[in-house]
Parts: structure tokens; C-alpha cells; sequence
């Protein structure tokens, strides 16, 4: 961990150099400060351009996954080049290095997604395009509409409202706590979760840092929010039971209610034509119910939806 000397920093947050990655980390910065006490040049913010922001004209899946955007990190923090990674959590692979811990998840933000060109999927055009490269949102979106067309859409939130006003699609999707986050909390119309569940960890901002690194470790607890990362913690374990992959699509709301979680979850086949759903109530701490519902999942799942789920090993 860094020392402090001569106004040093005490941290450093490395974060993706994106202005979505930076206005969460700024958002880190300041309740770490609030938390301790600092002034904000306690904090320093160290970006790094990932690999994941590099390659924009093919789906993630194709060229690498999640890791994509967490290896940087991964690597400066084993080099000692920072103390932490500030991370969207939705972005960060389910099965991560036994040397790094998630040691703060910050309160959950709307977990909801925008659909931004039209205020519904019922009012778009027959044969419409819908742009996405989220193998989720297209499922999703083919299930209710399976007349339209889907194109893929990659790049940061202003990149991809570009690429709707040149009209390469007629709609997409934003995550709504990125726009809220960037303060465009007005762009697009809410989705009611009733009816289209989110990624898992949607909306949540996850610290790491490294797990022999005690230090580092209790400064980022006291920022730590026990009911989001009760939610988002239960949302990666079902992950784990499904064995999902980036190419799977998997929706689901995990909701908070004290000692208490409620799961929703679906599985699509790839194209929308399939989907199956399952819910459970279990104890906050319970990370085995999410698991169990996972193989309750894919008991009932079709050869399609299967095939694009490896299932705990």
C-alpha cells in the first residue's frame, strides 16, 4: 500500500481511462475521503486505456470477454503500479486470480437498463434495427420482438448515442446508472424490471486490490455497502452455477430486503426463440441458494439455452 509522505497519496485507483470509468472513480475518491477524513489529493487517480476500449467493431465475445477490461488493472496491481482497480462489477469476470479480493462493493445505482430511440420495444416499426453487441439485450430484445434485426453497437455511452443519430440502428441500450453517472439520467426511457431483468452486477462499482495487501483491505471496507454486495455477491454465484460465459445470455434482479434476497432469473437461447425463468428467496449470506438455483436452471433448459452454459464443474 502506498505510504503517505510529504502529501503523498495514501491510495492509488487505477480505472479505466473512459468517462464513464472515471466518473465512477471520482465517485470512489470522494467517499473514501468523506469515509477517512482525507483531502482529495489523498487519493490518487491512476487511468489506463483498456483493451476492451481499444477494439470497438467486433462483439466482446469475440475477442477476448471480460478480460479484456480488468487485465491492465489485474497486471499494475501485481507490479505494486496501484493499490486498487475501480471496476463497473458487471464487467469483471466471474472466476478472478486467488490473489486479488473484492474488498468494497459502493452502493448499487439503478439497476435498470434505457431504451434510447423509442419509449418501448412495442412501438418500434415492423423489421426495426436494434443495436447491441450484449448477447443479453439481444436475446431479450428478439424474445418480445423477434421480427427485428439486431446489429452490434460497442463503444462508451457517447459513441454509441453517435452511431443511433447517424442512424445505424433505431434503438439501444444504455445501462441506467452509467447515465446516471454521467449525468445524462434524462437520455432514454426506463425499463421496468417486471418484465426485462438486468445483467447481474448491473448498477454496482467494485474495488480490488490485493488479498495479502491488510492494509489497503480495511481502508476500502469502510466504504463497503453489506446490502449491494449481498445482492451483486449472489448474482456472481448464480454465474458461477450456470457457468456463464460472455456468449451466454443471462438476465437477473437480485433485490435487498434485510437479512434477505430475492432472485429473478432468465436464460435465453442466443437468438430469443427460447427462455426460461426461475426465482428464489434465501439468506443474504446463503451464496449455495444461487448456486442451487443455477442447476435447477439448467435442469429444465433446452439444448439450445444449454449450449451456451458449461454448468459448475
Amino acid at each position: 500500500m502506498t505510504e503517505t509522505f510529504n502529501n503523498a497519496p495514501i491510495l492509488r485507483l487505477g480505472t479505466r481511462n473512459s468517462p464513464l470509468a472515471m466518473a465512477q472513480a471520482h465517485e470512489t475518491r470522494a467517499r473514501l475521503c468523506a469515509a477517512h477524513g482525507w483531502d482529495e489529493s489523498m487519493v490518487e487517480l491512476v487511468p489506463v486505456v483498456a483493451s476492451g476500449d481499444k477494439v470497438l467493431d467486433r462483439p466482446l465475445a469475440e475477442i477476448g470477454g471480460k478480460a479484456l477490461w480488468t487485465k491492465e488493472l489485474d497486471q499494475w496491481l501485481h507490479e505494486g503500479r496501484i493499490d486498487a482497480s475501480v471496476h463497473s462489477l458487471k464487467d469483471v469476470e466471474t472466476v478472478r486470480p486467488a490473489e486479488l479480493v473484492i474488498a468494497a462493493v459502493l452502493p448499487r445505482a439503478d439497476k435498470r437498463d434505457r431504451l434510447v430511440g423509442a419509449k418501448s420495444l412495442a412501438d418500434l416499426p415492423p423489421g426495426a434495427v436494434i443495436g447491441t453487441s450484449a448477447p443479453r439485450r439481444a436475446a431479450q430484445a428478439l424474445s418480445l420482438r423477434p421480427d427485428c434485426t439486431v446489429v452490434t453497437f460497442r463503444g462508451n455511452v457517447a459513441t454509441r448515442l453517435g452511431k443511433l443519430k447517424a442512424g445505424e440502428a433505431d434503438v439501444t441500450f444504455l445501462a441506467a446508472a452509467g447515465l446516471l453517472r454521467l449525468g445524462q439520467d434524462e437520455v432514454g426511457t426506463p425499463l421496468d424490471p417486471a418484465a426485462w431483468l438486468p445483467a447481474p452486477a448491473q448498477g454496482a462499482i467494485a474495488l480490488e486490490c490485493r488479498s495479502d495487501d491488510a492494509k489497503t483491505c480495511k481502508l476500502l471496507a469502510a466504504i463497503d455497502h453489506a446490502p449491494s454486495r449481498a445482492e451483486v455477491m449472489a448474482e456472481r454465484a448464480l454465474l458461477t452455477g450456470l457457468g456463464g460465459t460472455c456468449h451466454s445470455p443471462i438476465a437477473v434482479l437480485c433485490e435487498s430486503h434485510g437479512d434477505t434476497l430475492t432472485m429473478r432469473a432468465m436464460l435465453f437461447s442466443p437468438d430469443g426463440s427460447e427462455k426460461i425463468e426461475d426465482s428464489a428467496q434465501f439468506a443474504a449470506d446463503d451464496l449455495e441458494a444461487p448456486e442451487r438455483l443455477a442447476r435447477e436452471l439448467l435442469a429444465k433448459a433446452s439444448p439450445a439455452i444449454a449450449a451456451v452454459f458449461n454448468g459448475a464443474s
